[in-house]
């Protein structure tokens, strides 16, 4: 087999890895948008919260230590222990439940019913205020996490492509373990949005507010829900991420890279999040593999946008989403 299309088999599987990875993030995108119709421009924000919250909570960091220090004149930094990445995860999943419950009661409450860019600003608002909200409680520093997954190139999978072709494939343990983890969600969430009983009711309350209300589906039940579950995403994305390539506040801005994958997925589809994701990742390692070296590269920047801009000229639903059809 000639090395250059080895070179490209090991650039296409790193890119399907990568798009597990944009996947993730695109998940609670969508889960927030089927709930209640709003483009929730902070998910990439909770990922950094609920990232830099597990590492505060495993590492035994004093919230708001800055601050405390700076107006009481104290030197408080750690508690002194560090807790097991299992406990530290619930702990922080446990926070990401209490902000879905607070962003409800104090900012959805009272926007019932409002005109979509209402609800989408909201977004933007919160997103900067969490931003804010995690550098005062733990600091702007690049922060190490670790929760025991595991890094560095697959031995196996090296040695049976090098014993087949002469090559050996290197893929990260970590995406590995990215793409079981996203594909158990995806399953998951996929049985609960279809067969539950509160599965139904997103959809219901996505598609009318008032409607749903007048059959008796808890509005303020259904969005605590649909944001915990968007925030325990958040929190598995920010640990893959964060594994990946330390919890830093860009990490926000992953958020980008996940509305090409919603373009192509469909913004309803929890499955078009993962295949958006998937093409979305091989691809744009594949253009720049193939075509980056003839115009200079860099080419992953912006493959991703204009890819998304051929499916909003040609079907602006994505692959996966629903097409919608109002009667005037």
């Amino acid at each position: 087999m000639p090395d250059q299309l080895l070179y490209a088999i090991e650039a296409g599987l790193n890119g399907l890895m990568a798009g597990v990875l944009y996947a993730l993030v695109a998940l609670g995108f969508v889960l927030i948008f089927k709930a209640s119709g709003i483009f929730n421009y902070a998910q990439g924000v909770l990922a950094l919260f609920a990232a830099l919250t597990l590492v505060g909570f495993q590492n035994g960091q004093i919230p708001f230590a800055h601050l405390l220090n700076a107006i009481f004149g104290t030197d408080l930094h750690e508690f002194g222990w560090h807790l097991p990445a299992i406990v530290a995860i619930v702990l922080a999943g446990g926070v990401m439940v209490l902000l879905a419950i607070v962003i409800e009661r104090y900012v959805l409450k009272h926007l019932v019913n409002q005109a979509p860019i209402i609800l989408f600003m909201a977004t933007i608002g919160m997103a900067y205020f969490l931003e804010g909200l995690g550098d005062i409680m733990w600091g702007a520093d690049i922060k190490k996490l670790d929760v025991g997954l595991p890094q560095g190139i697959n031995e196996t999978i090296d040695s049976v492509t090098y014993n087949a072709f002469g090559y050996g494939f290197f893929i990260d343990n970590l995406d590995i373990v990215a793409s079981v983890v996203a594909a158990a969600l995806v399953i998951s969430l996929t049985i609960f949005s279809q067969y539950s009983k509160q599965g139904r009711a997103l959809r219901a309350v996505a598609d009318d507010h008032q409607a749903a209300l007048s059959v008796g589906i808890s509005l303020r039940f259904i969005w605590v829900l649909v944001w915990s579950i968007a925030g325990f995403v958040a929190l598995v994305a920010g640990i893959m991420w964060g594994s990946k390539s330390g919890v830093q506040f860009s990490l926000s801005l992953i958020a980008l890279k996940a509305l090409p994958v919603l373009m192509l997925g469909g913004f309803t589809s929890i499955p078009g999040a993962i295949v958006g994701g998937l093409i979305i990742g091989m691809g744009e390692k594949l253009f720049e593999f193939f075509v980056g070296p003839m115009i200079g590269g860099a080419t992953e920047n912006w493959f991703a946008y204009v890819l998304a801009l051929l499916f909003l000229v040609f079907r602006p639903q994505g692959l996966f989403g629903e097409k919608i059809i109002e009667r005037v």
